[in-house]
Parts: C-alpha cells; sequence; structure tokens
C-alpha cells in the first residue's frame, strides 16, 4: 500500500491527445504525484492499470468500445484502484458518483479541483479497507448510471477473457441467462461468454426491439427466435435457432403476445 510520504502512483485514460496531455501537465505540477502510464482507450487502460498496480486511475467517462465504466467492470477485483471519472458535464454522472461518494471531475480540469481528489485518494489509502469498499461503490454507481440512461446503446459488449478483452458484437448474441451476479452469453459462433453485470442494466443498454425479457433471468434476441409454442395457462415455450429452448413467464407471455404475435 502506498504511504503517505510516498508519490501517489496514478494512470491516466482519455482517448483524445489534447485532454490527455492538459491533465497531464496539471498532475506534473504536483511534486506528490507520479505518472506511472498513460492510456488511449479502455482497453489499454485495463492492461495498463493490471500490470502498473496504480494507487489512483484517472479514467475518461466517455471512451469508445470501453468506456470508463467499462474499464472498471473489466478489472479483476484485486487490481482495482481507486477511480476518478473525468468527464464533461454529465448530470446522469454527477448524480450517480455523487450518490456513491466516488469522485469525479468535470472537464475542463480544473488544478485545485484535481488537487481535491489527490488529497482525498491520500485520504483512503491511509484506510486499510479502502480498496473493497471503493470498487463495490464503483460498481453500484456503474449501476445507477445505467439505469439513470446515461449511456448510449451497446453495439460490441467487451468480455474479459483471460488477460484479453473479447468485443462481442451485439448482433451475434443469441440468449442471456442470469446466473447470481453474472450474466451467460450464448452467440451464433457457439461461444459462452460471462460478464459480471446486472441483467436489468445490460437490458437497458440494449435495442428494446431487438431483444425481449422471457422472465425475471432470461433475454433473447428477437431474432434468433425460430418458434414461439403456446403452453397451457396462456405461457409459452420460445425455441431458438440453437435449439435452446426457455419457458416464457405468464407476465412476459402478455409481453410478447404484444411486441410478437400481432399480426
Amino acid at each position: 500500500m502506498n504511504h503517505t510520504g510516498d508519490k501517489l502512483r496514478i494512470v491516466i485514460a482519455d482517448d483524445e491527445r489534447p485532454a490527455r496531455s492538459f491533465l497531464a501537465a496539471i498532475l506534473r505540477t504536483f511534486d506528490d504525484v507520479e505518472i506511472v502510464a498513460e492510456a488511449t482507450n479502455g482497453r489499454d487502460a485495463v492492461a495498463l492499470i493490471e500490470s502498473t498496480r496504480p494507487d489512483l486511475a484517472l479514467l475518461d467517462l466517455q471512451m469508445p468500445e470501453v468506456d470508463g465504466l467499462g474499464v472498471v467492470r473489466l478489472l479483476k477485483k484485486n487490481r482495482t484502484p481507486l477511480v476518478a471519472f473525468v468527464t464533461a458535464y454529465d448530470e446522469y454522472a454527477v448524480r450517480a458518483f455523487e450518490v456513491n461518494a466516488v469522485d469525479y471531475i468535470l472537464k475542463p480540469v480544473e488544478a485545485a479541483r484535481l488537487r481535491q481528489t489527490i488529497d482525498r485518494a491520500r485520504k483512503h489509502l491511509e484506510r486499510e479497507d479502502y480498496r473493497w469498499e471503493e470498487t463495490e461503490r464503483v460498481r453500484a454507481a456503474a449501476a445507477d448510471y445505467e439505469i439513470a440512461g446515461g449511456r448510449p446503446l451497446l453495439l460490441r459488449i467487451p468480455v474479459r477473457r483471460k488477460d484479453e478483452i473479447v468485443l462481442v458484437p451485439v448482433s451475434e448474441i443469441i440468449s442471456v441467462v442470469a446466473d447470481g451476479e453474472l450474466l451467460h452469453m450464448q452467440t451464433t459462433e457457439n461461444e459462452t461468454y460471462t460478464i459480471c453485470y446486472r441483467l436489468r442494466d445490460l437490458a437497458a443498454r440494449l435495442e428494446p426491439e431487438r431483444f425481449v425479457r422471457l422472465g425475471r433471468g432470461t433475454l433473447v434476441n428477437v431474432e434468433m427466435i425460430r418458434r414461439i409454442v403456446p403452453m397451457p395457462g396462456g405461457t409459452f415455450t420460445v425455441v431458438l435457432n440453437n435449439n435452446q429452448e426457455y419457458k416464457v413467464s405468464r407476465i412476459q407471455s402478455r409481453v410478447l403476445r404484444e411486441q410478437l404475435l400481432r399480426l
């Protein structure tokens, strides 16, 4: 753990070079910090954070493919540093991060505000239990932000596979099944990917016309449905192109009837 007299080790990630350079220039005026790495995208940020193990990551919230929150989701839990998000004004982000006491810095970044973040990070690092608490808080903030509708619809889902990050096209997903805090995604390539996400958070970031809930724990791609079989009691069983079968809950059977079975 970093001690008070040591330099605070920082990784910064921003896909826009001027913003990244500006942030780095301010940090270099502080004599108690050291920039250990700069990432130009979220995927590189994950690799650099895990290899350099900084005390603090300053992550741009809006990066293509793997954004700031995506980075946090993909990091191994034991490699997650303190995190502060850097963002252009975004009411959803501000609300989510205020509630969860995760720091956020608005662009254009001001030296005095960045100094507060550094000081706050130092205080956290002095507490033994900071890492688990902070990781949970950032994940909670991510969930709040998603539900508030602050993030664009996903076209590809970043997935961790060993030390790689695979970008899975949403169009190739056949089904998503919840298993506790994990989701298992089946694709047209006959691959199964597992991500740490809540189903309702993921559903909020997928096209509602393309994906339909079959019950509390199942989401399927409408285009992958081969047959809808009526069952006794007004419910259905759905058969997908890969021959997976799912029973549809009573409530979702009503939704299915409205959405898909109207002539």
